[in-house]
């Protein structure tokens, strides 16, 4: 009876201790982080309502829009010198791409101070980054330049470039906004204050395109409800969103 007990505890027991073993150990996932600090040459202090974005980005291309690696957000930012600290999955990187690291500070939705200059790194690296903001300027073009003209969709956020079938915008001091989508002709309410901008209550008429068509009708739609202000310059029309990431571009109609 005791050997029986005996053999039962045995092979008992070696599954368990197979089933233990069989248990991968917990490792903590590939990351790795760039370190540095935002500053600028301004003596003036940030607002409380200062919101610094901090980006790691593939700039390779030089004709598309960068690809975001990794993004630190700080609010409040606080005061210069900032300290951040982008996380990244390192298997992304690769030896033959460019990175950069960019970054801007906004107050209450408006740009206050942006990386004018490409801070090329080696996302590798465990050095220390100093990102130097430069303050930006406000533009001395009149708000009014935006209106009652025809623009031509250079550029949307998410599709990137723009060439056919050919997209338009228009708004008016009246608040309307629309115009020819690369499916369906739209139309909007729009609000203009400054340099800001706000659409809304975007709706189009109901034609079917190609699927891909589709997609960038809708990517151009997305970005017009995110606009939070814009800037026109030289028959350039550019519209960003809360955050001061450009999402839209357009050329005026000759």
């Amino acid at each position: 009876m005791l050997d029986r007990i005996a053999e039962f505890f045995v092979f008992g027991f070696v599954p368990l201790v197979v089933g233990i073993l069989a248990v991968p150990e917990l490792s903590a996932a590939a990351e790795k982080a760039v370190r540095g600090e935002v500053i600028y040459r301004e003596r003036i202090a940030l607002p409380p309502s200062a919101v610094l974005s901090v980006e790691l980005a593939d700039v390779s291309l030089a004709d598309a829009p960068a690809k975001i690696i990794g993004q630190q957000k700080i609010k409040p930012a606080g005061q210069v010198p900032i300290s951040f600290e982008i996380k990244f999955d390192p298997s992304v990187i690769r030896p033959q791409m460019t990175y950069a690291l960019q970054a801007r500070i906004t107050v209450d939705g408006k740009l206050m101070f942006i990386s004018d200059l490409r801070h090329q790194l080696d996302p590798l690296t465990d050095a220390p980054q100093t990102v130097m903001l430069k303050m930006v300027t406000p533009s001395k073009e009149p708000a009014a330049s935006v209106f009652d003209q025809l623009w031509v969709v250079d550029y949307v956020d998410g599709v990137g470039a723009v060439t056919a079938p050919q997209a338009t915008f228009r708004v008016s001091e009246a608040g309307k906004a629309g115009g020819s989508g690369p499916c369906n002709s739209y139309f909007a309410t729009a609000k203009v204050e400054g340099q800001a901008i706000a659409i809304g209550e975007i709706g189009s008429t109901y034609k079917a395109c190609a699927p891909d068509v589709m997609a960038e009708e809708k990517a151009l739609f997305d970005a017009l409800a995110k606009a939070a202000s814009y800037i026109v310059d030289a028959g350039k029309l550019t519209i960003s969103d809360k955050d001061g990431r450009e999402i839209l571009r357009f050329s005026a109609a000759s």
